[in-house]
């Protein structure tokens, strides 16, 4: 039997990422990475700080409320969220509403896991026009009451940078 094809506004929807990080600065890494796929299937894991990843601002942690002790404890290895992020985002091109920083974190994890990506990351500036990109925080904050979102975590915001992108009429080229 062949799977029912995913409604229309739900097969237009873009694939989109977020990233938690350690700090804010040039020294701060990725410890959390959640995407949402167009067809709604979301995923988020935490990332354990590689040997050389020490920084740690607490005014990030305040943000995403992830202890650092957490991380050590229940987060995955670089190379294995690589690895993931390879298989489930492979030859996609990926959205985010904070381009220079995912980049050069999702840059961090690949580096210390010693693979190239196989998605391509973008802004989602190139999905809307000036004017409707001024509305994108109001109508995300409009999706994430409306969610009930109590948190600030990669997948949570992922899913309503989605939603919310929908709402707006974008629509990704690939």
């Amino acid at each position: 039997m062949t799977p029912a094809p995913a409604p229309p506004a739900v097969a237009t929807l873009p694939c989109v990422l977020d990233v938690e990080a350690s700090g804010f600065g040039r020294a701060s890494y990725p410890i959390e990475v959640g995407y949402v796929l167009p067809d709604g299937r979301a995923r988020c894991t935490l990332i354990r700080p590689a040997a050389g990843w020490t920084h740690w601002d607490e005014r990030a942690a305040g943000v995403h409320g992830i202890a650092r002790e957490t991380l050590e404890r229940c987060g995955r290895p670089a190379a294995e969220v690589a690895a993931m992020l390879n298989v489930d985002l492979a030859g996609r091109t990926v959205y985010c509403d904070g381009w220079a920083h995912d980049y050069a974190w999702l840059g961090a994890l690949f580096e210390e896991a010693g693979v190239p990506p196989s998605f391509r990351l973008e802004t989602v500036a190139r999905l809307l026009d000036e004017a409707t990109l001024a509305r994108l925080g109001d109508t995300r904050r409009g999706v994430v009451g409306e969610l009930g979102l109590q948190r600030h975590r990669a997948s949570s915001d992922a899913r309503a940078l989605q939603l919310a992108l929908g709402r707006l009429g974008a629509v990704p080229a690939d």
